[in-house]
């Protein structure tokens, strides 16, 4: 009860619920937009470590019980790994023939810009069938960076250009962004893709940040103008049957550093202004999903970069905003995190704040999975993490898997 007052507390000062009445009348408008595509719709100085502490002696699950659980924690895996095509001999692909594996995410080329998933568009379209082939049960997440302009895995190679937000803020015509939206997920719909990882919804409140202002990946400024083409550029994907993603939350618009490469500190920079996409696409029901950051934000947890702060997903953007749709974390494996938390740390973290998919997208992160499930399978076991909060992810990921049609 005290954590829910402060949370409140801290939102008041920033003027947050000051601002209900005005986003009343944007969500309105947001709504409007969705509705029209409705019928064609499918560092800090220092992180404190949490290292997990020794299990007690624990009951052995019985196996078929422990399958069960394998299974729901692998739903909660979307990961990266090496290949144009696969077999049935390939890790991936016995991975979701197991039911241990619920997304992959999909990468053109490699850090050596060596091509890693992506050759054609037929080849691709291949690849993801494949994937779809080997899952027992209903289409699996294959999800990809598909923002338009420097961040877009599907450029080139016989893909159409695509247009950077900030390209698409400055035209300042939703209309015409909602037309790139349905361009963009007709493109990944034809590759088989049915998750898009865009749109990004960070202000631009530093145009001088090399991850986010400078690459243009920020629409505007203006957090209304961010609303508006936002909610375009979702619809129209989604009214090319692909599913968007909000990121990243709570907003890193403003940071001063890349959580690619270390630990970035928001909360001098950080505004209230940067949670006000997210409430009012949430409001107008625009997320498919919401995409996490990893700043670090005293403001918000002392401890913790928001990707492994309850306080933040479960306490802010599920009870106070209300979002009550799947939660998918940035890469575990950018600097922010790695530098910091051991990898059994940092999954069980996530899992306690609320994220529902974990990301990894390096090519090896097959190869890390037994070790991933393994110690979520184990935090249950021991009673650190509820069985129930582990159901809590497997249905609302569900819920979205019914709803993808590739």
């Amino acid at each position: 009860m005290r954590a829910a007052i402060s949370r409140r507390r801290f939102l008041a000062g920033t003027g947050f619920f000051a601002t209900t009445l005005l986003l009343e009348g944007a969500i309105s408008s947001v709504r409007r937009v969705v509705r029209a595509t409705e019928g064609n719709r499918l560092s800090p100085e220092r992180l404190v470590r949490a290292d997990l502490p020794e299990r007690s002696s624990q009951p052995v699950m019985e196996p078929t019980y422990r399958a069960h659980l394998r299974t729901k924690i692998g739903s909660m895996l979307l990961l990266g790994f090496n290949g144009t095509a696969v077999d049935g001999a390939s890790a991936v692909v016995q991975a979701i023939r197991e039911g241990f594996l619920g997304g992959v995410i999909i990468f053109d080329t490699d850090a050596g810009g060596r091509v890693r998933n992506v050759a054609s568009p037929a080849q691709l379209r291949t690849l993801t069938a494949d994937l779809q082939a080997a899952a027992p049960a209903g289409p699996i997440i294959v999800a990809v960076d598909q923002e338009g302009g420097h961040v877009a895995r599907l450029s080139g190679r016989g893909f159409p250009g695509t247009y950077t937000a900030a390209t698409l803020g400055s035209i300042g015509d939703p209309a015409f962004t909602q037309a790139q939206g349905a361009a963009v997920g007709q493109t990944l719909a034809a590759a088989g893709v049915n998750l898009n990882l865009a749109p990004v919804v960070d202000v631009n409140l530093n145009p001088h940040n090399d991850a986010i202002g400078g690459q243009g990946r920020s629409f505007s400024h203006s957090p209304d103008a961010v609303v508006r083409h936002a909610a375009a550029f979702a619809s129209g994907l989604r009214a090319s049957g692909v599913a968007a993603t909000l990121k990243h939350f709570p907003g890193q618009g403003s940071a001063g550093g890349d959580t690619h490469l270390g630990a970035v500190d928001v909360t001098d920079s950080w505004s209230h202004a940067e949670l006000r996409p997210f409430a009012e696409l949430i409001g107008a029901g625009v997320a498919d999903a919401v995409m996490t950051g990893h700043i670090f934000n005293r403001s918000l947890d002392t401890q913790h970069p928001a990707t492994l702060s309850r306080s933040t997903i479960d306490g802010l953007l599920r009870r106070e905003i209300g979002y009550d749709g799947v939660v998918i974390s940035d890469d575990l494996t950018m600097g922010a995190i790695q530098a910091n938390y051991r990898l059994e740390d940092a999954v069980v973290l996530a899992v306690e704040a609320g994220v529902d998919v974990l990301t990894f997208g390096h090519a090896t992160a097959i190869a890390d999975m037994e070790r991933v499930v393994a110690t979520l399978v184990g935090s249950v076991q021991s009673g650190r993490i509820p069985e129930e909060r582990i159901d809590a992810s497997y249905e609302r990921i569900r819920a979205l898997r019914s709803r993808l049609l590739h």
